[in-house]
């Protein structure tokens, strides 16, 4: 006889989480393995004695912690996601028939928090690491990865040369006669706009490819445009791809287990090496704490530097870097004149030093060039 299956809502049912959560579930695990009930009592100063009861401090921390396990960048995904999982719900301590927090309550309680207090958290649970032997410390692995901004280079506005004081001040006085805030454009030095302009005048007529002769193409930098919904978004590009506006998100994980030892956002305009130092330091001050110590590291070609490799050496550190392919210690056909501090070009015509500049990472760079009436 064939059977049909006929949903009945049951407004009172007898139903057990626990026993439909097998025990090899990962986040079975991690809630017998994860104690953060000491969050309670370190985040007790950012609350009120009176009012509506908030989240609990320690399911929002969870929620955080699913949220990057499940790859969710949305809060309201995130609720809605959890909501749908036996497991996830017995992670979080909530009911089949108890309401999630609203994905809004999240994203306040996020805000509320210092940065110090999740910094607190990531020692704490790094420490739970090392006790259960997840964590080595003598090999570190680092690298990068640029994280996508929430903003559109359609929106990137020029940024404004320096005004005088009283010009501002005159601007500022005119607003607040008007009750209405002045708006703060960021600036630039004038003299450093004057001199991108006329670089991309003298370029602008090189291009080649499809569209750079369109109207609107224009070229833009961090020096001299930004976008105004998210000034710390940076103009960033890898190789193969396009423009965007990113963040640069730097990670240190231990090689023993692949547990994340240190992780750290920065502006996009920096190179990989300009961040090494202080990466290691940090990794350095964390593993010391837990009785450990940094021995080898390993990286990729874009943390390569002079620098970086002495201060590896100083701290005892071995570093497994390859040399930045690019790299030629001489160049061929410009002899150096040591004594009038030049190159010579090979038509015979000198190369003289014109003063210092820094490179991507900060470290100083010494300008030779020729006169225009000799090599254009």
């Amino acid at each position: 006889m064939q059977g049909k299956k006929t949903f009945r809502d049951e407004k009172e049912l007898l139903f057990s989480l626990s026993a439909h959560v097998p025990e090899h579930n990962f986040y079975r695990r991690l809630k017998q393995q994860l104690d953060l009930s000491f969050l309670t009592e370190l985040t007790r100063g950012y609350y009120g004695k009176c009012g509506q009861q908030s989240i609990d401090p320690v399911v929002f921390f969870k929620l955080c912690l699913v949220g990057y396990l499940e790859n969710i960048t949305s809060d309201r995904k995130l609720i809605e996601h959890c909501s749908l999982r036996l497991d996830l719900l017995y992670f979080l301590d909530y009911q089949l028939d108890e309401s999630l927090p609203w994905h809004s309550t999240v994203s306040r309680t996020r805000q509320l928090f210092p940065e110090a207090l999740f910094e607190s958290l990531f020692d704490r649970v790094f420490s739970l690491c090392v006790e259960k032997g997840m964590v080595r410390g003598d090999t570190q692995a680092v690298d990068s990865a640029p994280v996508k901004a929430n903003a559109s280079m359609d929106i990137l506005l020029l940024k404004q040369p320096v005004e005088s004081v009283q010009q501002q001040e005159a601007d500022k006085q005119r607003m607040l006669q008007k009750n209405s805030k002045p708006a703060q454009p960021i600036t630039a030095p004038a003299h450093q706009l004057r001199k991108l302009e006329k670089h991309q005048e003298n370029i602008r007529g090189t291009f080649t490819s499809l569209g750079s002769t369109h109207e609107k193409a224009q070229l833009v930098s961090n020096k001299t445009h930004y976008a105004p919904h998210d000034p710390d978004a940076r103009i960033s590009v890898k190789p193969g791809k396009a423009r965007k506006l990113n963040y640069h998100c730097s990670m240190v994980v231990d090689t023993a287990k692949g547990v994340i030892s240190h992780v750290r956002a920065d502006f996009a305009d920096g190179r990989d090496s300009q961040h090494l130092p202080s990466l290691v330091m940090q990794v350095q001050r964390r593993l010391v704490e837990n009785g450990l110590l940094v021995q080898e590291l390993l990286a990729d070609a874009g943390y390569s530097n002079g620098s970086n490799y002495f201060m590896l050496e100083q701290q005892g550190i071995t570093g497994w870097i390859p040399v930045f392919g690019m790299y030629k210690p001489e160049i061929e056909g410009f002899p150096y004149d040591k004594e009038n501090d030049r190159y010579i070009c090979p038509m015979g015509k000198p190369l003289p030093f014109k003063g210092f500049d820094r490179t991507a990472d900060g470290r100083l760079l010494r300008n030779y060039w020729a006169a225009p009436s000799d090599c254009r």
